[in-house]
């Protein structure tokens, strides 16, 4: 059993809330746009770190960041990328990317809009967690907390504070 909080687009700023909701977690798992190396660092401090980097990170956290981040927990195929579009309209190449490895589990940023989708499709869970940062469209601060089972989504919730 695993707890994973997922965030995306923090843009350089980690809420105290969002900071210790993560806290409680076994995985943390950002979907781009972290905005600042040192935000990085700040989450590998409060538990394990899976990330992908976006289109405002730079070349430090480039480095550091895959573009795709393919891997698995509790018996779940995970992909995860910041621009990646949602069900119905998927950023170009990801249908492709989505056909080849047949992931459980999606995950993506970009749109600031916090987002939960069954993709019969594709047979997976699409989650784009919102913003976490306080730059942007979004009226809310939002994360995505649940919890992975031996292949199964248990407690799924989601987080929100005032921007």
């Amino acid at each position: 059993m695993t707890q994973i909080g997922i965030i995306s687009d923090t843009h350089g700023f980690l809420h105290p809330g969002i900071s210790e909701q993560l806290a409680a977690c076994d995985e943390i798992w950002h979907a781009g746009d972290a905005g600042s190396f040192t935000l990085l660092r700040n989450l590998q401090s409060l538990a394990p770190l899976k990330a992908v980097y976006g289109n405002i990170d730079d070349y430090q956290v480039r480095r550091e960041l895959p573009e795709f981040s393919y891997f698995e927990s509790e018996g779940f195929r995970l992909f995860m990328t910041h621009i990646g579009g949602y069900p119905g309209k998927y950023a170009p190449g990801i249908p492709y990317r989505l056909k080849e490895n047949k992931p459980d589990i999606m995950v993506a940023g970009h749109s600031h809009i916090l987002k939960i989708i069954y993709d019969k499709k594709y047979n997976l869970l699409f989650i784009n967690p919102g913003a976490a940062g306080k730059t942007g469209i979004h009226k809310l601060i939002t994360m995505v907390k649940l919890t992975l089972d031996n292949h199964a989504v248990k407690d799924l919730n989601i987080i929100e504070y005032p921007r």
